[in-house]
């Protein structure tokens, strides 16, 4: 029997084309922007999006939280410009090699070692975007509560991003 899992779930509409929104994932200086929960940063960002390709980001802690960094890749298993993205997230070292959630001092148990995600935009009739994105895996609440929590803190330096052109 397959274990259940609580699964992020979210929807955001953007005042933006569909080809801005996407472009905002796939970009990455687009990526350094936006990536991270607020106060957070990301030094470093690459992008190859193809099927068999990867983004790698690395975010940094403000100093306040001691100015960690954490790294993750994500793995695309699927791309159609510009509507879908999908890939597995794994947590990674500096060199982008695959570590568990612990060993990247990830402190919530519940957090899969290979997130699947998937992103999923609509052009809106008025030239606005809606993003659809889920997360699967999380095997507790809490896991799942603190990655949407940091998500929606990404999205909304992403809104920022695209609609205002300044994070």
């Amino acid at each position: 029997m397959a274990e259940s899992t609580h699964d992020v779930h979210v929807i955001r509409e953007f005042n933006a084309p569909i080809e801005r929104v996407w472009t905002s994932w796939t970009d990455p200086d687009d990526l350094r922007a936006w990536w991270g929960p607020a106060g957070f940063t990301c030094p470093r960002a690459s992008a190859d999006v193809r099927v068999g390709g990867r983004i790698f980001v690395t975010m940094r802690a403000p100093d306040e939280w001691g100015g960690f960094e954490q790294h993750s890749t994500w793995n695309i298993t699927e791309v159609d410009p510009p509507q879908r993205l999908r890939y597995v997230f794994h947590f990674a070292d500096a060199d982008g090699n695959t570590i568990t959630p612990a060993e990247a001092g990830i402190p919530a148990d519940g957090v899969p070692d290979a997130g699947e995600h998937e992103v999923v935009l609509t052009a809106l009739p008025d030239g606005r975007t809606r993003l659809e994105m889920t997360e699967h895996g999380y095997t507790t609440p809490d896991a799942r509560d603190m990655s949407q929590a940091g998500l929606e803190q990404c999205l909304d330096k992403m809104a920022a991003l695209v609609e205002s052109g300044s994070v």
